[in-house]
């Protein structure tokens, strides 16, 4: 059974109130407070997260894991105690949100202006939002329009750390024989988007769930004219909302 996804009504910002930091951070630490934030929840969550379980996001060592912690702490960015679980202080989440607005901004500015596709842009991303001017950040939200999404419809934060959320459910909790438009993508690895890209779903797409087989709740969907049938992992890890 899906886990069921994070509901708030639309339209509805949460505001972590970014201010202008002195906090110097090296690109390593600036993952993993974005690391710490994606496991503990963006939008208003105050979740807390193992050791283990941030060293497994990271693709590090337990103990490589603890050192940085350490370090975090001692600049007031996490709350951590050995063996303890560990949270983002305030200063820490409104770092990270930061750092996701500057990732999904170049991702947005990747893709709808340099011709990159969707499953391409997050490695890039990855790099550039280690840049530290603000100015440009500013200048870049501008220039695209000030977009409220990124390619894989994950939420932008604004400039003062407020995010815009849709009411959305997976496409394996949708009702057969009603229409949905597809808005986000739950796994953003190159293989899921190449895959979902392959057989005709995008953000956007229009679908219509023709049936749901008990067997293995696998879905069949007819995406402008053409039937797919998509398996309950694919389903799951699509969002969509009712037309």
């Amino acid at each position: 059974m899906a886990k069921a996804p994070y509901r708030v009504p639309l339209c509805l910002y949460i505001t972590p109130k970014l201010t202008k930091f002195a906090v110097m951070l090296s690109d390593t630490e600036e993952n993993y407070l974005k690391a710490l934030l994606r496991i503990t929840g963006e939008q208003g969550d105050t979740g807390e997260a193992g050791t283990n379980q941030l060293a497994g996001r990271l693709n590090v060592r337990p103990a490589t894991a603890t050192d940085m912690l350490k370090k975090l702490k001692e600049k007031q960015l996490v709350n951590y105690e050995k063996y303890g679980k560990i949270s983002l202080t305030d200063t820490g989440r409104d770092l990270a949100v930061a750092i996701v607005r500057k990732h999904r901004l170049w991702e947005t500015f990747l893709f709808e202006k340099l011709g990159f596709s969707w499953d391409e842009v997050h490695d890039i991303a990855e790099q550039l939002e280690h840049i530290k001017s603000e100015k440009l950040v500013e200048q870049l939200d501008k220039f695209l329009g000030y977009p409220q999404f990124d390619p894989h419809g994950d939420a932008i934060p604004t400039a003062d750390g407020a995010y815009v959320s849709e009411v959305r459910l997976t496409l394996s909790e949708a009702n057969t024989g009603n229409r949905y438009i597809i808005v986000a993508v739950r796994d953003n690895s190159p293989a899921f988007l190449q895959y979902v890209s392959q057989i005709g779903i995008g953000i956007h797409s229009e679908v219509t769930v023709l049936q749901q087989y008990a067997f293995d709740q696998s879905m069949a969907l007819e995406i402008d004219g053409t039937k797919i049938n998509i398996s309950e992992k694919v389903a799951q890890n699509i969002y969509c909302k009712p037309l």
